[in-house]
């Protein structure tokens, strides 16, 4: 049986509890608080660092793989300040190891001037071993292109996605052109349609 002063211990402190919960509301410290638990939430999920959107103008894309890479810790921070250009970056599969190279991160904001940072530098891609052969003789044998296409984080770490495409050439592009302007046609003239009935 526990003694009556234990219970008395419990009481008193579950209201100092209440009375300091309490007091952090009454200071306006709540606020300060939910905000540091949403940015916490935030490192959870998929965040979308850059997206290569020259990448469908330029490539028939088909399969794509998630890779994460090598990073040093103040490229993250700039990641985190979405300081990266993905428009000129392309992949490669080197003596059984992939690698992404055109890549653009500006230097970290609060870092040092002569920090030894380069901006554009190869940097190893993470993938798995069956990936690496499959992805290689693709680009091999059907001679295909390996594309960066999107930067994001996945709770907290960096990934690559990348995409296997074939360059289109100038028929294809074209075709993409008039896809899009007769999409655009139709979306006007829906619009215009609903503001006349209305």
């Amino acid at each position: 049986m526990r003694p009556s002063g234990f219970r008395f211990h419990l009481d008193f402190a579950s209201g100092a509890l209440f009375r300091h919960i309490l007091s952090i509301f009454r200071s306006g410290r709540a606020s300060a608080i939910s905000s540091n638990l949403a940015s916490s939430v935030k490192q959870t999920g998929i965040q979308v660092i850059a997206t290569n959107r020259q990448a469908r103008h330029r490539y028939v894309l088909t399969d794509t793989y998630e890779a994460g890479i090598v990073l040093t810790g103040s490229e993250v921070k700039s990641l985190r300040e979405a300081k990266v250009q993905l428009t000129d970056a392309w992949a490669s599969i080197d003596a059984g190891e992939a690698w992404m190279h055109g890549m653009h991160i500006a230097a970290y904001s609060h870092s040092q001037l002569h920090s030894g940072h380069f901006a554009v530098r190869d940097r190893k891609l993470l993938l798995h071993r069956n990936q690496i052969d499959r992805i290689g003789m693709k680009l091999k044998v059907e001679r295909l292109s390996l594309v960066p296409t999107k930067l994001y984080f996945l709770d907290g770490k960096v990934k690559v996605e990348l995409a296997v495409g074939k360059g289109k050439n100038v028929g294809d592009k074209r075709e993409d052109i008039k896809r899009r302007d007769s999409e655009r046609d139709a979306a006007r003239d829906i619009a215009n349609a609903r503001r006349r009935s209305d």
